[in-house]
C-alpha cells in the first residue's frame, strides 16, 4: 500500500473515531439532561435512540446512494449533516426538538458509515484489507476513549451542550481532510464508466504510485445490470439476510454498554465524571480487542474468529451486570471485557460486509446491513429502559439483553462465506 491509500484509510479510521464520539455524546450527556429536564428513564430511553433511528434510515437510504454518486460526495454530505446536527443541539430547549436533531445528525451518521466501509475495503490492497477494516473498525471506540476524556473535563468546567459543541467543530474539520485526501476508488470508477474512464484510472493509480494501464477489464454483467435489488436476489439474499440479522442482534447488545453505563452507574451513587470514566474504559476495551482481531483474523478464519467473540461478548454482557460490582474498579474491568468482546465481534461483523458483498453493491449491502441493523441499535436502549421501569434488576436486565449477541453467533454459523474482491 502507497502512502496515498495508508492515509485515505487513516482517514476513514478517523471518521469512524468521529462516529463514535458523536453517537456516544448524547450518552455522556444523557445525566445533565436527565436532571435538568426532569425526564424519567423511559423518556431518556427514547432521547438515547433518536440519532440510531436516523442512522439506521440513514444506512439504508444513502448507502444506495453512494454506489451510485460515489463515496466521496456521501461522505462530504453527510459530515455537512452531522456537523450541523451536532451544533443545533445546543440550541434546545426540549426533549422533542432535541429528538429532531438526534435524528438528523443519526441520518448523517448512517450514510457515512456505510461509505467509510466500502472506501476501507477498496483502498486497502488485497493483502491488508482484513487488517485494514479491523483497524478501522477500532476507530469507533478510539473516538469514545478520547471524547470521553475530553467529555469528563467539560463536564466538570461547562455543562452537558460543551460537548456537542465539541463534537460540531470536530466533524466540520474533518471536510477538507476528504476534500483534499480521498478521491473516488479505483473500484468504484471501473464500475461506474465512462469514455474518460481510462484517463481517470490512471491519474488515480499515479497519484497513488502504481503504474498506469493501457486498456480495462470487461464490464461484468452483474456490474451492468446492479441496482439496490441485487442484494435480495438468489445469489445474495440468504448472505444479506443473515449477516443483517447478527448484526441487529449483537447490536443490542454493544448499545445496552454504551449508551446505558453512564447512568447505571450514576444511579449506583458515583458522580456523572467518574460514570463516564467507566464508558471510557469499555471503548479502551473495544480499541484493544478491535485491534489484536484485525491482526488475528490476518491467520485464523473470518467468520469462526468472529462468532467465537460473539459468544465471548453474550457472557461478558451478562456479567456486566450479574457480577454485582458495585466499586469503581469492578465496574471498570466489567466494562473493559465487555467492551473487548462486543467491539472485536463488530470489527469482524464490519469485515465480513466488505467481504461477502460485491463492489458494485458494497456500499448498498453494507448499508442495508447497517441500517436494519441499527433498528436492534434503536431498541436496546428502550428495551433497557422499559425493563428497569417493570422493576427488573440489572442483573436480569443484563442478562435478557446479552441474549442478542448469543443469537447472531448462530446465524453467523449458517452464514456460507464466500469471500469476494
Amino acid at each position: 500500500m502507497s502512502r496515498g491509500q495508508i492515509i485515505a484509510v487513516a482517514i476513514m479510521v478517523g471518521l469512524n473515531a468521529l462516529d463514535g464520539f458523536d453517537v456516544l455524546s448524547i450518552s455522556f450527556a444523557s445525566p445533565g439532561i436527565a436532571t435538568e429536564w426532569g425526564i424519567d428513564r423511559v423518556a431518556l430511553g427514547a432521547v438515547l435512540s433518536m440519532e440510531l433511528i436516523g442512522m439506521a434510515v440513514g444506512s439504508v437510504v444513502l448507502g444506495g446512494v453512494a454506489d451510485r454518486i460515489g463515496r466521496r460526495r456521501t461522505i462530504l454530505g453527510c459530515l455537512v449533516v452531522m456537523a450541523l446536527g451536532m451544533a443545533m443541539v445546543t440550541q434546545t430547549t426540549s426533549v422533542t426538538v432535541l429528538s429532531i436533531w438526534r435524528v438528523l445528525t443519526g441520518l448523517g451518521i448512517g450514510g457515512m458509515l456505510a461509505s467509510i466501509n466500502a472506501v476501507t475495503a477498496e483502498f486497502a490492497s488485497t493483502r491488508r484489507r482484513t487488517l485494514a477494516m479491523g483497524i478501522m473498525v477500532i476507530g469507533y471506540p478510539m473516538g469514545a476513549v478520547i471524547g470521553g476524556l475530553i467529555s469528563a473535563q467539560l463536564l466538570v468546567m461547562f455543562d452537558w451542550r460543551a460537548i456537542f459543541w465539541f463534537g460540531a467543530i470536530l466533524t466540520a474539520v474533518f471536510i477538507p481532510l476528504v476534500w483534499i485526501f480521498v478521491p473516488e476508488s479505483v473500484h468504484y470508477t471501473l464500475v461506474h464508466r465512462n469514455p474518460d474512464t481510462l484517463a481517470r484510472i490512471n491519474a488515480l493509480l499515479a497519484r497513488f504510485g502504481h503504474g498506469a494501464v493501457s486498456v480495462l477489464p470487461p464490464v461484468r454483467e452483474e456490474e451492468e445490470k446492479a441496482s439496490i435489488a441485487d442484494i435480495l436476489r438468489p445469489g445474495l439474499m440468504a448472505t444479506t439476510l443473515l449477516v443483517t440479522f447478527a448484526y441487529f442482534a449483537h447490536i443490542v447488545s454493544f448499545y445496552f454498554i454504551l449508551k446505558w453505563t453512564p447512568k447505571i452507574v450514576v444511579d449506583l451513587g458515583f458522580p456523572p465524571p467518574e460514570a463516564a470514566s467507566v464508558l471510557v474504559w469499555a471503548n479502551m476495551g473495544g480499541v484493544l480487542g478491535g485491534a489484536i482481531f484485525g491482526f488475528a483474523v490476518q491467520r485464523l478464519p473470518l467468520k469462526g474468529a468472529t462468532v467465537t467473540m460473539l459468544f465471548g461478548a453474550s457472557i461478558m454482557v451478562a456479567l456486566f451486570g450479574a457480577a454485582g460490582a458495585n466499586t469503581l474498579v469492578g465496574l471498570s474491568g466489567l466494562a473493559f471485557a465487555s467492551g473487548l468482546f462486543t467491539n472485536s465481534a463488530v470489527s469482524g461483523l464490519y469485515t465480513l460486509f466488505a467481504r461477502v458483498f460485491p463492489t458494485h453493491v458494497r456500499a448498498t449491502g453494507t448499508g442495508f446491513a447497517i441500517g436494519i441493523g441499527r433498528g436492534g441499535a434503536a431498541l436496546s436502549p428502550i428495551l433497557a429502559g422499559a425493563l428497569f421501569e417493570w422493576g427488573l434488576s440489572l442483573a436480569l436486565v443484563a442478562t435478557t439483553i446479552a441474549l442478542g449477541s448469543l443469537t447472531a453467533a448462530f446465524a453467523l454459523l449458517a452464514l456460507r462465506f464466500q469471500p469476494r474482491d
